[in-house]
């Protein structure tokens, strides 16, 4: 599932999962609203790794678990990649995704955060996101951090750009009003 926060950290834009994953409509998603559905004893750790990634406008993973429809956790990783705008390349905001991980299998897991780096989680057999731009997002989010893992560093700055813009898109598309079909 694909997001985009302002420079601030507020929610801008969520993808459709997160409303069959949380329960929660994607407009109370939006702004810091997505932390009601952030398990209470994560929030410290979630809190403190945007803000400190912010901060240092830097990359930045988080595992933590989220409360689904009915109450019961799922445990989730995040990784946000900084979205730096033309033309002054000023900070404008995260461009980021959530997988939901498998459940694990013993109750030993503890939430963390880790800013500079971003580490895609694991891959899982669920199916894409049916919207274009946001399988656009995913992919281009893996292959930045793969790129800065280990990959042919001059082709970061094209595939930021890229990012940028399909930022841009997500941001614009929600602030269109909606339609009933």
């Amino acid at each position: 599932m694909i997001f985009v926060t302002d420079a601030n950290g507020q929610t801008i834009y969520t993808g459709n999962e997160w409303e069959t994953l949380t329960g929660q409509s994607i407009g109370e998603s939006l702004g810091l609203g997505w932390l009601d559905r952030v398990h209470p004893d994560d929030r410290k750790v979630v809190l403190d790794t945007v803000e400190e990634a912010r901060k240092a406008i830097s990359q930045f993973s988080i595992r933590y678990r989220v409360i689904r429809p009915g109450g019961s956790m799922v445990w989730v990783a995040v990784g946000c990649i900084p979205s730096i705008g033309p033309p002054d390349y000023s900070f404008i905001g995260y461009l980021g995704s959530l997988t939901e991980l498998a459940p694990p299998s013993s109750n030993s897991m503890t939430a963390y955060g880790n800013v500079n780096t971003f580490v895609p989680p694991p891959s899982r057999a669920e199916p894409m996101a049916a919207d274009h731009l946001d399988q656009i997002a995913d992919h281009l989010i893996l292959t930045n951090s793969l790129i800065e893992a280990n990959g042919p560093e001059a082709a970061l700055p094209g595939v930021r750009y890229a990012l940028y813009q399909i930022g841009l898109a997500l941001a614009a598309r929600s602030l269109r009003p909606k339609t009933i079909n």
